[in-house]
C-alpha cells in the first residue's frame, strides 16, 4: 500500500496494514524513462518512514483529478464506460467481447450488515481491527473502515472448486457449472488479507492484520490502551501491544473434507503476510515452499522472538528487507516452518541490505518527493519452468534466480519515476516478457479519471532476454473513471489464446480490461466489462481485486459484491475459433503466482485459431489461407479420417519454409506452431 493521505486512514493503515495503501507513496515527478537499477551507492541513507501529518480529511470523499502534467495524457471520457449510472446492486453496466453470466452477494457472514455508521456493529467491528482515535474520524469513514474488514481479496481454483480470499476468511465455491456456481462453504477466520493458494489437499491464507488469532476467532483483541499522557500527538507509529494469540503469517488448512477446513499448521512470520506465493521444486516431490511477501509493520519481539523493526546499521538482523521461505512437507504440513530469509535488496558490492530504491517516483498530487529504499515485495510470481521469478517490490521491479527454491537470488532490478507502487507481475508464457503492474494510490483512490496520466497506476511491459529487463511500453485502462471511483491496475492472469500473449486483468472498479500484449511495445485492449460506481458521492471500496481466467471463464473477486463469472464472445480482435483453443487447454489448478507453462494440444480447434490469426494479419496470401481452412474443415467433416489428416500433414513443410519469410517474429512463431499441430494430428 502506499502512503495513506490522511491521519484517520494513516491510523487505519497502522492498524490493518491494508493491501490498499501500505507503506509508502513516495516520489517524484515523472522525468525519465524506466532504468536498470541493481544497486545503489554505499552511501545512501536507510529506507525513509512515512511523514505524519496532524491533517483531518476523509480520504473516501470525492476529490477531482489535477490537471495532466505536461506531456501526459489521460483516459477516455468519451468511452461508454465513463457515465454509467451508480449503485451497489444495480449499477450500469457495459461490456465488449465478455459476457456477464453471473453475480454472487458475499455470504451473510461477510457481510458488515449495516448501513448506518451509528449502528453498534460498526463501533465494534473497528474496535476489533484495533484502530484508535475512532472519535476524530468522520462517521461515514467509520461505517467504510468497518466494510473493509468484509472484503474480498484473491482466488486459487482446484478441480471444480474455486477458493476466495477475504479479510474475513474464505469462501469456497462449486463451479462445475459456472454459469451456476454455488458456494459450497465459508470459513471464517479473520485477520486479513486473506490471499490463498492451494495444493493438493492443502489450502494456505495470508493473515497481517493485527486483529488475526491463532485459533480464527471473530473477537479480535481487547481494545488498544490509549497513549500515555504527553504523547497523544506523537507522530511514531505504534505497534499494539503484544498478544500471545495474536496469529500474522501463514494458515494451513487440510481440506480433504472440502466442506470442514481444519487448520493444521499456522506459521508465523514478523511482519505477517500481505500475499505469498506456492513454490513448488521439481527436484523435490516431498516438499512445496511458501514465499512470503509481508508489508505491514515489524511486531515486537515480546509477541515473537526475534522480530525487529530497525533499520539495517542499527540491527543486521531486521525482518525489513527480506522475505520468508516457509518449507512444507506435504505429508507433514504441521511441521511447517520458515527455513530462510533471503535478503533479495543487497547491494553485491558493499552487502549492505538496503541495495535498492525507486529512484524517485510520483506521489498523490505529482509532488516531488526524495527516492526511498525498498524493504519489501508485494507479491512475488514464480515460473519454476524457466527457473525464474518476478518480484513486484514496492519501489523496484526485481528477478530472481528460483532454480534453488530456498535460496532465491537476484539476479536484475528496474526502477521507473512513472511507478509509485510496484505491485504484482506476470509473464508471457514463452518468457521473453513480464508485465508488472503498479498500484498508484493503494488501490484507495480514483486513479483512472481523464486527468490522471495513462503512464501512471498502469502496466509496465517488459523484454525478458539473458535474465535482463528492458522496458517495452506501458498499458493503462482506455476509459476514463469517476472520483468516486477506485481504479488503479490490479491482479490478472493469461488467457490461454495461442500465438498470442493476452492478459485479463482487474481494475478495481475499472472493471475487468483484456489486453493483447503479443507486441510489447504496442499493447492494445480487446475486451473489457465495467460497472458503474458504487456510490456516486464518496469513494465506498469495491470492484474486482482479482479477474483471473480457469478453464474457460473468467472469474472476478468482487470485493464489496461478491464473485463474478463471465464467457469471451467473438469481437473483430477474438475469433470464436481462438476462444475455443483456449477453452482446449485444461489445468488442474491454478495458482495464479505459481506460473505454469501453457501447452496446447494437437486438435483442429488450434489450428483454426492459427489460421484466424495469419488471416488477420494478412502473414499468407488469401488462397493459402482459404485452402488450409478447407482442408481443415474437410478432416472434420471426415471426423479425422486418415486420408484427411494426410492432407494436412502435407502442408506442413510449406509453413515452415513460411515461418523463415515472415514478416514479424509472431507470424513466424504461428506458422512454426500450426505446423506444429498438424504434423501430430491423430484420428
Amino acid at each position: 500500500m502506499n502512503r495513506v493521505p490522511s491521519l484517520a486512514l494513516r491510523v487505519l493503515g497502522a492498524a490493518l496494514i491494508f493491501c490498499f495503501g501500505v507503506s509508502r507513496m513516495q516520489g517524484q515527478t515523472p522525468a525519465t524513462p524506466p532504468q536498470a537499477r541493481t544497486q545503489k551507492p554505499a552511501t545512501a541513507s536507510p529506507a525513509q518512514e512515512p511523514k505524519e501529518t496532524e491533517e483531518e480529511e476523509n480520504p473516501f470523499g470525492a476529490e477531482p483529478a489535477p490537471t495532466l502534467p505536461a506531456g501526459m495524457t489521460g483516459s477516455d471520457a468519451n468511452d461508454p464506460r465513463a457515465k454509467l449510472t451508480p449503485g451497489l446492486y444495480d449499477a450500469g453496466e457495459t461490456s465488449m467481447g465478455i459476457k456477464h453470466l453471473l453475480m454472487l452477494k458475499k455470504p451473510d457472514a461477510f457481510q458488515l450488515g449495516v448501513a448506518d455508521p451509528d449502528d453498534p456493529k460498526v463501533q465494534k467491528t473497528i474496535g476489533q481491527l484495533g484502530v484508535r482515535n475512532i472519535a476524530k474520524m468522520p462517521k461515514p469513514l467509520q461505517l467504510v473502515i468497518a466494510q473493509l474488514a468484509f472484503a474480498n481479496s484473491d482466488f486459487a481454483f482446484q478441480g471444480n472448486h474455486l477458493f476466495q480470499g477475504n479479510f474475513y476468511g474464505v469462501n469456497i465455491f462449486d463451479i462445475s457449472n459456472p454459469a451456476n456456481t454455488t458456494l459450497l462453504t465459508s470459513l471464517v477466520c479473520p485477520g486479513g488479507q486473506g490471499d490463498v493458494s492451494v495444493y493438493k489437499n492443502l489450502l494456505f491464507m495470508s493473515v497481517e492484520m493485527p486483529n488475526g488469532r491463532l485459533d480464527c476467532g471473530t473477537e479480535g483483541f481487547p481494545p488498544e490502551p490509549p497513549p500515555p499522557a504527553g504523547e497523544e500527538k506523537e507522530k511514531k507509529r505504534r505497534v499494539p501491544v503484544a498478544q500471545k494469540d495474536r496469529f500474522r503469517g501463514v494458515r494451513i488448512f487440510d481440506i480433504s473434507d472440502i466442506k470442514n477446513p481444519r487448520q493444521v499448521a499456522a506459521v508465523q512470520t514478523c511482519r505477517g503476510s500481505h500475499t505469498h506465493t506456492l513454490v513448488m521444486d521439481p527436484n523435490d516431490k516431498d516438499n512445496v515452499y511458501i514465499y512470503v511477501s509481508g508489508t505491514s509493520f515489524v511486531r515486537q519481539p515480546e509477541e515473537l522472538a526475534g522480530c525487529s523493526g530497525e533499520k539495517p546499521d542499527k540491527d543486521p538482523n531486521t525482518a525489513l528487507f527480506r522475505i520468508e521461505v516457509i518449507k512444507v512437507p506435504v505429508a507433514a504440513p504441521q511441521d511447517a516452518k520458515v527455513v530462510s530469509s533471503p535478503r533479495l535488496f543487497i547491494d553485491a558490492r558493499t552487502g549492505a541490505m538496503n541495495g535498492l530504491n525507486n529512484g524517485g517516483t510520483h506521489g498523490k498530487k505529482g509532488k516531488e518527493e526524495k527516492p526511498a529504499d525498498t524493504d519489501q515485495c508485494h507479491d512475488i510470481t514464480v515460473y519454476s519452468a524457466i527457473g525464474l521469478a518476478a518480484g513486484a517490490c514496492s519501489g523496484n521491479g526485481i528477478l530472481l534466480d528460483i532454480k534453488d527454491p530456498v535460496h532465491p537470488k537476484r539476479v536484475d532490478a528496474v526502477n521507473d519515476p512513472n511507478y509509485s507502487y510496484w505491485h504484482s507481475a506476470s509473464f508471457s508464457n514463452d518468457g521473453t516478457k513480464v508485465m508488472f503492474t503498479d498500484e498508484w494510490g493503494g488501490g484507495l483512490g480514483a486513479r483512472c479519471r481523464a486527468n490522471d496520466p495513462n503512464k501512471w497506476g498502469a502496466d509496465a511491459i517488459f523484454r525478458l532476454k539473458d535474465d535482463k529487463l528492458s522496458f517495452a511500453n506501458y498499458y493503462k485502462l482506455p476509459s476514463a473513471q469517476g472520483d468516486t471511483e477506485n481504479c488503479v491496475a490490479h491482479n490478472g492472469s493469461l488467457i490461454p489464446v495461442p500465438g498470442r500473449d493476452i492478459e485479463v486483468q482487474a481494475w478495481y472498479q475499472g472493471g475487468i480490461s483484456i489486453v493483447d500484449f503479443t507486441d510489447p511495445a504496442q499493447p492494445f485492449e480487446i475486451a473489457y466489462f465495467d460497472r458503474g460506481p458504487i456510490d456516486p458521492k464518496m469513494l465506498v471500496l469495491g470492484g474486482d481485486w482479482s479477474a483471473y481466467w480457469y478453464n474457460g471463464n473468467i472469474f472476478g473477486s468482487e470485493i464489496a459484491r461478491g464473485l463474478d463469472v463471465f464467457e469471451l464472445t467473438p469481437t473483430q480482435f477474438l475469433t470464436q475459433n481462438e476462444i475455443d483453443a483456449a477453452k482446449s487447454v485444461r489445468v488442474s489448478e491454478l495458482n495464479v503466482q505459481n506460473q505454469q507453462k501453457i501447452e496446447w494440444p494437437a486438435q483442429l480447434v488450434v489450428a483454426k485459431a492459427y489460421a484466424d490469426q495469419l488471416s488477420r494479419a494478412q502473414a499468407l496470401p488469401a488462397d493459402r489461407i482459404a485452402a488450409l481452412r478447407k482442408a481443415i474443415q474437410s478432416a472434420e467433416s471426415s471426423h479425422m479420417s486418415k486420408g484427411k489428416l494426410a492432407k494436412l500433414k502435407r502442408m506442413a513443410p510449406s509453413l515452415e519454409k513460411s515461418a523463415a519469410m515472415a514478416k514479424s517474429p509472431a507470424d513466424s512463431t504461428r506458422l512454426n506452431a500450426l505446423a506444429d499441430v498438424l504434423k501430430h494430428l491423430s484420428a
